[in-house]
């Protein structure tokens, strides 16, 4: 089970998650986001002039296809569930009734039902949904680092952001449960916005200055740290130390700009459009997700929790589906009427999909033996992509991995899957080793 407090999410297997501030500007005496952005490296596509962009929307804890996205209304009550089903807007696909609002995008949205993976445990199967790989190390790298890099970290290695003034990697509101960098080093972590974009008082404080740093003083700093950062280098005959450099005048660029600020602002949307999406966590991170994408940002990624139904299903859906469903409809609507579907790819999928059958505490548990995964936007072909079987054990049709999905992703922004990087240990990892696509989506 999900569990909250404050900040801090602790899933069955019992690893907790506390977000902090992994990024941002804390005035010159803890200034991390140089970190963030520097040693981008001369393999980085600066030269990209492609504005394609995408939304990974991570429903942490593993949704249950069943009361999503792969209804089996007519399997035993014990399997299909208490929820029935909804037509949707293309004639013989059914949705699960908790995706009312869905049902009437389903000519926009492309749904896998066939994802598979042996794993049933949280950690390493969101590690491989977010990487491409299990982890590696003691009790199957439960509990340790991330082994490998998240997309996300390998999209800001490779493409960078699409405006300059932005970071490539956002994690709206906290970094996914195996959402850094790895090997690839701190540089390319996502930006976190951390706090909720549904409050009234929202704003991300990375991007304003300390109070009584103005921007004379700062400009003052930033002449002082030029002055100590020549003097380093008479020193350093490696020139592997540069305490200023072009990334930090990112970093600068990212508290005295006007366009950070702009895109963050999620109050400059209309109140209609922020109804529209829902007044909650969910439906608020989803349009700031587009908000960002549209600004130049060229990953998001979006953490919506509490997926983990061990005991009671039905009564946590009944509180978190409605407000899921109206935000990625609203998201996807959303991205149609602006005319930027072909470039914004959105994908939300969880780390497994739960077993068929009901436990005894009303629950469903964990099952990587299949699970649905939806795609919209991107220029993909809407539909349903694959099948399983009638109790929705075992994909019948069109066997897909989450590699395969993340594969979509890196083809969606330009990035070959057989390149390479050296891990901690010096050997040339692939950033996907099983990188085939999901040849229905086109």
């Amino acid at each position: 089970m999900l569990t909250m407090t404050g900040e801090k999410a602790t899933f069955c297997d019992g690893i907790a998650r506390r977000s902090f501030l992994r990024a941002g500007f804390l005035g010159f005496g803890g200034l991390s986001m140089p970190d963030i952005l520097r040693l981008r490296s001369a393999n980085a596509n600066d030269a990209q002039t492609d504005a394609n962009s995408v939304i990974f929307v991570e429903l942490a804890g593993g949704p249950s296809q069943f009361e999503t996205y792969d209804p089996k209304p007519h399997a035993p009550v014990e399997y299909r569930g208490e929820f029935g089903v909804i037509p949707t807007n293309v004639p013989g696909i059914m949705l699960s009734e908790l995706m009312v609002e869905q049902a009437q995008l389903m000519d926009k949205l492309s749904i896998v039902r066939s994802v598979h993976h042996p794993s049933n445990s949280h950690d390493p199967s969101s590690h491989l949904s977010q990487t491409g790989y299990y982890k590696r190390g003691p009790k199957g790298g439960q509990s340790s680092a991330d082994t490998m890099p998240c997309f996300g970290s390998v999209i800001a290695r490779l493409r960078g952001s699409n405006v300059s003034g932005l970071p490539a990697y956002v994690a709206v509101p906290t970094v996914m449960r195996n959402g850094q960098s790895s090997y690839l080093g701190k540089s390319y972590s996502p930006f976190e916005t951390v706090e909720d974009p549904a409050d009234p008082d929202f704003q991300v404080q990375n991007l304003s200055l300390v109070s009584g740093l103005t921007a004379v003083r700062l400009d003052n700093r930033h002449e002082l740290l030029s002055e100590l950062d020549r003097q380093q280098r008479m020193f350093d005959l490696q020139r592997s130390s540069t305490a200023l450099d072009g990334f930090r005048e990112q970093s600068l660029e990212l508290v005295t700009g006007r366009r950070a600020r702009a895109a963050f602002d999620i109050q400059a949307e209309a109140d209609t459009l922020r109804d529209a999406y829902g007044r909650n966590t969910t439906g608020q991170s989803l349009l700031m997700a587009r908000r960002l994408v549209e600004s130049g940002v060229t990953c998001v990624t979006v953490r919506v929790t509490g997926w983990d139904d061990h005991r009671e299903l039905a009564r946590g859906l009944k509180n978190r589906g409605p407000a899921y469903d109206q935000g990625m409809a609203a998201l996807v609507r959303d991205i149609y009427e602006r005319g930027i579907d072909a470039q914004v790819l959105v994908v939300a999928m969880g780390e497994f999909g739960r077993t068929p059958r009901y436990n005894r505490d009303a629950g469903r548990d964990h099952w990587g033996a299949v699970m649905s995964v939806l795609l919209a936007g991107g220029g993909l072909q809407p539909g349903i992509v694959g099948a399983s079987n009638s109790r929705g054990e075992l994909p019948t049709a069109a066997p897909y991995r989450p590699e395969n999905v993340l594969a979509m992703i890196y083809r969606h922004l330009g990035i070959d899957p057989e390149l390479t990087f050296n891990d901690f240990s010096g050997r040339p990892r692939y950033v996907l080793e099983e990188h085939g696509l999901i040849t229905e989506l086109g």
